[in-house]
């Protein structure tokens, strides 16, 4: 089997595995409403599906766990990886700040310590398990058979779409028009993809995804939404489901691809002592 052929029929069957253990958490969130059903553990389960796919499919495949970017890689991306979205939230909720679109509430964490630390190792554990997955096994597979731009596309559109169930039918969204919240919340994917994907490549290891995803839901989530004031429309343009962020993103996405040569040479050093297990 020719090695493209080979990492399609990979790529389908982690897909698949994660589809299948996915549904089952689609059902225990969606049935009770909330993502906060069971204290957040249907949430923890959903996303480690895909890791935990991304796992038993390179286990069927390669007899291994290789090649999913255990190692940690230079500390520079690392750190860059863990603060650029705290300066890509800065930006865009500075924009709902100033404007009034959303008011500045002047939140903060009565434990800084706390959060920083403990909220960054618990979502990073959280993303670990979605981060195996879509930048470990995924970007990394579609790498050998496509290019950035077009992996980046790709990985982003299945990273949203494996997001919809519970954005329609669960609570995770703002309260806006589910088309609004769904269209908003893809362009975030997708343009975020394209930062994941750089790091991952770039850097050649998992844990820049790690950190970057962790870092994401930890600010935005648990810091910049709960600190702006809801005006009356600030829904609208304000968190992961309102077209502010989506747009900074992008501003970010375009710089990353910009800079793709750096990630097409690097690419070409990962993937040099890839083994392919032929069937």
């Amino acid at each position: 089997m020719d090695k493209r052929k080979y990492t399609i029929r990979k790529v389908t069957v982690f897909l698949a595995i994660t589809l299948a253990f996915s549904s089952v958490y689609y059902y225990l969130i969606i049935s009770n409403g909330s993502l906060n059903a069971a204290g957040g553990l249907y949430v923890m389960g959903l996303m480690w599906c895909p890791g935990i796919a991304a796992m038993i499919t390179q286990l069927f495949f390669e007899r291994n766990l290789d090649g999913l970017g255990w190692k940690w890689g230079d500390t520079y991306y690392q750190l860059s990886a863990y603060f650029l979205p705290v300066l890509y939230a800065f930006i865009a909720y500075s924009v709902i700040w100033i404007t009034g679109i959303g008011r500045f509430n002047y939140f903060f964490p009565s434990k800084v310590f706390n959060f920083i630390v403990i909220g960054t190792l618990s979502s990073a554990f959280m993303a670990l398990g979605e981060e195996i997955g879509w930048r470990g096994f995924l970007v990394t597979h579609l790498s050998r058979i496509t290019g950035y731009t077009r992996l980046s596309v790709i990985s982003g559109l299945i990273w949203s779409v494996w997001h919809y169930p519970v954005l329609l039918f669960a609570d995770y969204n703002s309260g806006t028009p589910w088309w609004f919240g769904l269209t908003c919340f893809t362009l975030l994917a997708v343009g975020a993809s394209f930062i994941f994907a750089w790091f991952r490549l770039k850097s050649g290891s998992l844990w820049t995804a790690v950190f970057l995803h962790a870092s994401h839901n930890l600010y935005i989530q648990s810091y910049f939404d709960k600190a702006t004031y809801d005006t009356g429309r600030t829904a609208w343009f304000s968190g992961e489901f309102g077209i502010v962020l989506p747009v900074v993103i992008a501003g970010f996405a375009f710089y990353f691809w910009r800079k793709r040569a750096l990630v097409n040479v690097a690419k070409k050093g990962l993937l040099k002592n890839t083994k392919f297990t032929e069937y």
